[in-house]
């Protein structure tokens, strides 16, 4: 079999990127972005290998295809690229650093995702256009964690009327209180998902899955550990392995209740998810928090790669996508609503895809170096935007948490030295308060909750899936 066309170059100067929810939306724009930017960034040496995943063949050949014509239309016109190569430059050369494969997975499903985990850390990723040849990867380098659903089924007009009386149209659409979720909420079929591991016994069910907790949340949270062969790291000298996870910038604490942690009935399914999300990154490399945490990194799967990979967190702003069900002409309204939010100040109305993954592409591709002295893995960063359209990351402030995890006020806030929409204040909730000692506390205990719930149910799904701990680091399933 031949050999893939990036191995020639060194192992340093291959870059690895898996990519979820990448056939549509926020998830394209991602993958468009992160082929833009590595072309612009890296050494002319350099090789991307982008693994977008899809829930079926088509959507993977689709989105393979798209990608492909992405980086066409970029490596003819990018003037950027032809400034960095010389006069002599050649768009077949851009095009021949960049090679997208793919993988199907179905994060409501935890069969398949122990299934394409398997198939990531010991079988071979494939090219459903065969271009490129079946082929193992060595490693991932970042994880990107897009994939999600909405969960939502339309808008009550009454309560949209009232809050852009009472609080205006940027708070409004940043902050809406106006979605309405989807009831009865959907539950997945357990029978379904255990298949022939199903026991007729009811007490060995593991707890039933909310769709969309599934889909946003715990099927990404076991996709990572699944994958930790790939992303953990052996020597202190190898790059870190990065996972980014993506948030919402409305996720705040009123949206999670932990009675009902899965959000069955009480919150709002999507922003419940976000919530976790959040918490679950930005505590996982706290003290108390690790003795929660560190079954989750430390598994046989990595006796040989004792450097677990860093989370991260990040969020599209507001981009006007399908997920959010709207006919044809309420889409194209709430767009131009969203820029006449920007127009009157919003950071966080990106309103474009491509936009959206701003701050999703930097955390993939900044250096390691640039990350650490921002101690960007205690910040939730999201695609901010200016009137005209310049797209930069942008600390967000989550609740409990603030924007840094310490005590910060309005007298710090004064002495905040970003300039123009990267000020912490632009942007801010409206009924937002200081961040306090006991806050933060109070937000650290969550995160052992958020931990302790989520680790429990990943192996109560194990178990009832007989995926004993390590199976994917040794190939086989019980």
């Amino acid at each position: 079999m031949a050999s893939p066309p990036w191995a020639g170059a060194a192992s340093h100067e291959q870059y690895f990127v898996l990519l979820t929810g990448a056939n549509s939306g926020v998830g394209l724009g991602i993958g468009q972005r992160i082929i833009d930017e590595f072309l612009a960034s890296r050494p002319l040496s350099s090789h991307l290998i982008l693994i977008p995943t899809t829930r079926s063949a088509s959507k993977s050949r689709d989105t393979i295809l798209s990608l492909r014509a992405h980086l066409k239309k970029t490596s003819k016109s990018s003037k950027q690229l032809r400034a960095r190569a010389g006069p002599d430059y050649d768009p077949q050369s851009a095009i021949s650093r960049v090679h997208v494969l793919s993988v199907q997975v179905d994060l409501c499903d935890p069969r398949s995702i122990y299934s394409v985990a398997k198939q990531l850390v010991h079988g071979k990723v494939s090219d459903p256009t065969g271009v490129i040849d079946d082929v193992r990867i060595p490693r991932i380098d970042v994880a990107l964690f897009n994939a999600g659903i909405g969960g939502w089924s339309g808008l009550d007009w009454l309560c949209l009327a009232k809050q852009f009386v009472t609080e205006g149209i940027v708070q409004s659409c940043t902050f809406p209180a106006f979605k309405m979720a989807a009831v009865p909420r959907s539950e997945l079929d357990t029978k379904k998902l255990l298949g022939s591991s199903s026991k007729s016994d009811p007490k060995n069910q593991p707890p039933k899955l909310a769709e969309v907790f599934c889909a946003n949340v715990f099927g990404h949270y076991i996709l990572a550990h699944e994958l930790l062969p790939l992303l953990s790291r052996s020597e202190p000298s190898e790059p870190l392995g990065r996972v980014v996870w993506t948030s919402s910038v409305d996720a705040t604490h009123e949206h999670l209740n932990f009675e009902d942690f899965q959000a069955r009935s009480d919150k709002p399914p999507y922003e419940s998810s976000k919530r976790i999300t959040d918490i679950m990154c930005l505590t996982a490399d706290l003290p108390s928090v690790q003795k929660v945490s560190t079954p989750y990194f430390s598994s046989p799967a990595t006796a040989d790669k004792p450097i677990k990979p860093r989370f991260y967190l990040s969020h599209p702003g507001v981009v006007c996508t399908p997920l959010f069900p709207l006919n044809w002409f309420l889409f194209y309204a709430y767009c131009l609503v969203m820029y006449l939010a920007r127009w009157l100040g919003s950071p966080w109305h990106v309103v474009g895809s491509y936009a959206g993954a701003g701050a999703t592409s930097w955390l993939a591709l900044a250096d390691q170096e640039t990350l650490d002295s921002l101690h960007a893995e205690r910040v939730k960063w999201g695609s901010a935007v200016t009137r005209m359209g310049h797209v930069a990351p942008k600390k967000t402030e989550v609740s409990g948490w603030g924007w840094e995890g310490k005590v910060e006020n309005r007298e710090t806030l004064k002495r905040d030295d970003a300039q123009g929409i990267l000020r912490k204040e632009r942007g801010r909730k409206w009924n937002a308060g200081d961040t306090t000692e006991d806050l933060l506390v109070e937000f650290e205990e969550e995160g052992r909750n958020c931990w302790s719930r989520l680790e429990k149910l990943r192996e109560a799904w194990e178990t009832a899936l007989g995926e004993p701990e390590g199976a994917v680091a040794n190939g086989h399933s019980a």
